[in-house]
């Protein structure tokens, strides 16, 4: 599994698996689903206020959040094809 994230080395903490995510280990193969996903989510969730020209700070932080959210899904499921399972978790 580990060959499918080159960048991601195996981890066994938490601390380690954070690690990885704030180095932006999981930009690479986690961002391109974040782009599609935000990108439908937005259009579908916030296309029309976008449209009519209505978009303020709360249409701009849920736009965000529709990036943000699949791209934290798809990183932690990418950290977690490599998780070390030999090591007891802590």
């Amino acid at each position: 599994m580990a060959d499918s994230f080159p960048r991601l080395r195996p981890w066994s903490r938490l601390t380690e698996a954070l690690g990885l995510l704030l180095s932006g280990a999981t930009v690479r193969p986690c961002l391109p689903v974040a782009l599609v996903v935000g990108t439908v989510l937005s259009v579908v969730n916030q296309g029309d206020v976008v449209a009519q020209g209505m978009a303020g700070l709360t249409v701009g932080l849920k736009v965000i959040a529709n990036y943000a959210i699949p791209f934290l899904t798809s990183s932690t499921g990418a950290l977690l094809a490599v998780r070390d399972r030999s090591v007891p978790h802590v």
